[in-house]
C-alpha cells in the first residue's frame, strides 16, 4: 500500500483503538469504486507522494490529482448519491484575516477554505455564511449515518483528549443545509486535470 505523505489518519489512536486501521487503504481503490459504483458512504482520499500541494510537491502536480479525482467520482454511476468535500488542511495566515474563534481551551481552530461539490449542493448558496470548521464534517458523518450519535472517546471506550465534544457547540452549523433535494442534479462538470 502507497502511504499518502501528509495523511495522518494511520496515526490516530482512536483508529488503531477501535481496529479500523486495516480499513485504511490505497488511493487505487477509491478510484477502482467509483468507476464500478461501490464507493463506501465515507471515504478521506488523501493524495500521495509527489500529488499534494504541500512542499516539497508541485502544485500543479496536486491540483491535477485532485481534478483526477473529482473527475473519477463524477464519470462513476454513484454521482447523483455523492458528495464531495474539498478541503485544505493548513493555514499559516493564508486565508484568514481573523483570529479562531474560543472555544473551549484549545480554541476552536482555524478557518480554512472548504467547497461542496455534490448534484445536490444548493444552487443558491455562493458562500456559506456558517461558522463551520473540520468538526462540522464529522458532525454531518454522525448525524447521517449515526443518528447524531457522537463519536466521543469517553463513551467508546478511549480516552478523549478533546475538552469538548465540538459537534454539539451550538455555535457549530450545519453542513446539511448546504443541500438541496428538491432541485434537478447538476450534472458532472469534468475538467481538464492538466489544461
Amino acid at each position: 500500500m502507497t502511504v499518502p505523505a501528509q495523511n495522518p489518519l494511520p496515526g490516530f489512536g482512536t483508529v488503531e483503538a477501535s481496529g479500523q486501521i486495516g480499513r485504511v487503504t490505497s488511493n487505487t481503490k477509491f478510484f477502482d469504486a467509483a468507476a464500478n459504483g461501490s464507493l463506501p458512504s465515507v471515504s478521506w482520499v488523501m493524495p500521495t507522494l509527489n500529488r499534494g500541494e504541500h512542499p516539497p510537491d508541485a502544485i500543479e502536480n496536486g491540483q491535477a490529482w485532485v481534478t483526477r479525482v473529482l473527475n473519477a467520482a463524477m464519470e462513476g454511476p454513484d454521482w447523483n448519491r455523492t458528495a464531495i468535500f474539498l478541503v485544505w488542511d493548513d493555514w499559516g495566515g493564508f486565508y484568514d484575516h481573523v483570529p479562531p474563534i474560543r472555544i473551549d481551551r484549545n480554541g476552536y481552530g482555524i478557518r480554512v477554505p472548504g467547497i461542496l461539490i455534490s448534484p445536490w449542493a444548493d444552487r443558491g448558496v455562493d458562500v456559506d455564511h456558517q461558522t463551520l470548521s473540520f468538526d462540522a464534517y464529522l458532525k454531518l458523518i454522525e448525524d447521517r449515518w449515526l443518528g447524531g450519535q457522537r463519536l466521543d472517546g469517553q463513551n467508546m471506550g478511549w480516552p478523549d483528549a478533546r475538552p469538548t465534544v465540538r459537534e454539539d457547540v451550538a455555535r457549530l452549523g450545519d453542513l446539511a443545509d448546504a443541500f438541496d433535494f428538491s432541485q434537478r442534479p447538476i450534472l458532472p462538470l469534468i475538467l481538464d486535470p492538466t489544461p
